[in-house]
Parts: structure tokens; sequence; C-alpha cells
């Protein structure tokens, strides 16, 4: 029996202060507390300096790393990288529930406009309604723009993804504005961020014009 397992079976930890690490690394999602134990232990057989630089790490992330004014994405600056290129289309606008989603994109190399976080997707259940997410500055971006915009629904193949997909599209129909949508190369209630890199470069490049119900 290693000695996180020994540790995990006994009532209280030697330390307080392992126990309250242990503490804040489970609030991580997916950790348990016995992979938080690991975690810990193995942090206490790093080089203190070492440590402390990913202290130093991670505490600079949180206090640096803020959302786009533009687009949602995360950077370090007021509008990031992407909305500020020069070298984006800006008349379109590729909307994705989250940057994950954007990162599987942005990875795949092909694609040159800008995106829309919206930070979810509609979802009575988990009590995720319109107003919980970016869809009014998504409106006002299009609303906003002198020429005329493509929006991409870039959404999960979910019922979840397919009403934010209807939403949107009722809210920006009567706007100066082509909305298209993936082809249907993701399969239903797969993330983009799983996604193949293959499948989902031809989902991007053989979008197709989105129709309600579709």
């Amino acid at each position: 029996m290693s000695l996180a397992d020994y540790l995990y079976t006994v009532d209280q930890l030697p330390s307080r202060l392992i126990e309250a690490a242990v503490d804040q690394i489970a609030t991580l999602p997916g950790i348990g507390r016995r992979t938080a134990l690991r975690l810990a232990l193995s942090l206490l057989r790093r080089d203190p300096e070492k440590v402390h630089q990913l202290a130093d790490s991670i505490k600079e992330m949180s206090d640096g790393v803020k959302p786009c004014e533009k687009c949602h994405n995360l950077t370090e600056d007021i509008v990031c990288s992407i909305c500020n290129s020069t070298g984006r289309d800006s008349q379109t606008i590729c909307v994705v529930e989250d940057i994950r989603d954007l990162l599987a994109i942005e990875n795949l190399g092909l694609y040159k406009g800008v995106y829309h976080v919206l930070g979810g997707v509609v979802s009575p259940m988990d009590g995720v309604g319109p107003s919980d997410l970016f869809v009014q500055s998504l409106v006002d971006r299009v609303q906003n723009s002198s020429e005329k915009t493509e929006v991409i629904f870039a959404l999960p193949a979910t019922m979840e993804g397919e009403t934010t997909s209807f939403y949107l599209y009722k809210k920006l129909q009567s706007l100066n504005v082509e909305v298209t949508s993936l082809a249907r190369g993701v399969a239903v209630g797969e993330s983009l961020q799983y996604a193949d890199e293959a499948t989902l470069s031809r989902s991007i490049e053989n979008r197709t014009i989105y129709s309600a119900g579709q």
C-alpha cells in the first residue's frame, strides 16, 4: 500500500497544512480526495523552489487573466490577440460554448475569422438561461457592424446546443447577418473539443445556412 493510500484510510492526516492543501486541490474538477492527497504528497517531494514557482504562476494567472471585452476569450489585455489581429476577418464570427472549443478550432489553423464565447449553453435542467450567457454582447456586435456579418453556430450537437442555436437565431434573424452552422460531421452528443481534427475541419469548411429545426 502506498503512503497516499495508507493516509487515505486513516481518520486524520498528520498535518493540518496537508489537510488544507488536500481540501483545496480536491475542489478542482475531476479530482477526488485520494487523488488530491497523492498530488499534495508529490508536491512535498518536489524541490521547494519548483513548488513556489508553480504557486506563483497560478496566482499570476488568477490575477492577470480576464475575459476579452469583445469576444470573452481569455486574455491578459483588454482585447484578445485574435480580436486585435489585422489578419482576421472581423465580419465572420464563430460562436462557441467555451474557451476549450475556441482552442479546438484555433488549433486547426484554417479558420481566419473571429470568435464569440457564450460561456455555456441554455440548459433549464441546470438552471442556465439566456441571461446567464453572453448573448446580448453578440447581438450588439452584429448590430453595430457596418457590413454584413456571418455568424457561425459551432455549438455542441446536443439538445442544449440546438436550443441555444435556435434562441440565437431568433435574436439575430432581423439583423444584417448570414447565420450558418457546422456541417453534420460532429457526432450527436459530442462536444467540439473531443472531435478529431479531420472531422472538425470538414465541419467548418462545409458549414451550411442555418435553418430552425434542422
